[in-house]
């Protein structure tokens, strides 16, 4: 490449947050944006070089098998457009493989770097769905790219050529939030393969009901129906096996300020809604003492929901 070429194309700056995905009943397809991110600082170069801080550095810096840039190469030669090598900064406050979007903010990373450096003239819609067939559902995807609560749902026969319809959603009110990562992760696949093929028709209709009335509970700004709208048939009764704080921190629903828990996308981690009058720094003990009393370990980050997705800085 020339450095005449070079010159020509400017950098790039990236923050995209943190994702809570499933929200109890809404398997595969509502997510909701956190207040933690990673951010991206992307140069033209010579050859390929990452500078890594922050949470699991060792694997955001390590070239090879590398999902950033290994989107950002597929999403180039599908285009047809020259592979830019890139010099990258990357200080990374999401935890890796543990059920907070970590995957659907790499993928973003790479296809808007794609669309930067490749010069794609692609919408978000675009982006978003093209995040959304690699990782074979839409829901982080969405929220980490747009903000807020995001209800999504994939379009189309053909996975390959499948669009992602989105729904942004600004919850009214404030709903504080407690995030308990454990130190152990886990793989989404794993998470899938204890899921069974078919449902019975009352463990259905129940998610169902209860996934609308979550989204009422955030629409309409009424976080006492967060109890009863969290419960869930489809995937949390499957994983609880993998994800041990899951049914240990179930029992502090209605107490002490803790409106409910969830699996934080596939887990292991675990999404606790607390209430907007309670102290979350309480909460925080609360949980602490609960999980030590049951032998159980977690880092407990609090966080709230952010109306802000991905944030691009060119220069």
């Amino acid at each position: 490449m020339s450095s005449k070429r070079k010159m020509s194309v400017t950098r790039l700056r990236l923050a995209l947050p943190a994702t809570s995905a499933n929200l109890g009943p809404a398997f595969d397809a509502a997510a909701l944006a956190m207040n933690f991110y990673i951010k991206i600082d992307a140069h033209p170069a010579e050859e390929f070089s990452i500078a890594a801080s922050g949470r699991d550095c060792e694997i955001c810096g390590q070239l090879e098998n590398h999902l950033i840039l290994n989107t950002y190469s597929e999403v180039l030669a599908a285009a047809g457009r020259p592979l830019v090598p890139l010099r990258l900064h990357i200080a990374n406050d999401i935890p890796i493989g543990k059920g907070c979007g970590s995957s659907a903010a790499a993928r973003l990373a790479g296809i808007a770097m794609a669309v930067h450096f490749g010069r794609l003239r692609w919408t978000d819609a675009q982006v978003i769905s093209e995040a959304s067939r690699r990782e074979h559902h839409p829901d982080n995807a969405s929220a980490c790219w747009l903000g807020g609560l995001t209800v999504a749902r994939m379009s189309g026969l053909a996975e390959d050529a499948a669009e992602a319809q989105v729904v942004q959603v600004h919850p009214k009110g404030k709903w504080p939030l407690l995030l308990a990562v454990p130190a152990v992760s886990l793989a989404t696949k794993a998470a899938r393969r204890v899921l069974p093929a078919q449902y019975s028709r009352s463990d259905a209709v129940t998610n169902i009901q209860n996934s609308m009335l979550l989204l009422a509970a955030f629409t309409e700004g009424r976080p006492d129906l967060l109890s009863a709208a969290l419960e869930d048939r489809i995937h949390q009764p499957y994983r609880a096996a993998l994800c041990p704080l899951l049914p240990c921190l179930q029992e502090l629903k209605g107490k002490d300020g803790i409106l409910g828990a969830a699996l934080s996308g596939a887990g292991p981690s675990v999404l606790i809604f607390v209430d907007p009058r309670a102290s979350v720094q309480r909460v925080r003990r609360v949980v602490a003492a609960h999980l030590l009393r049951n032998q159980l370990a977690a880092e407990l980050l609090p966080a709230a929901i952010t109306l802000r997705g991905a944030r691009l800085t060119k220069s």
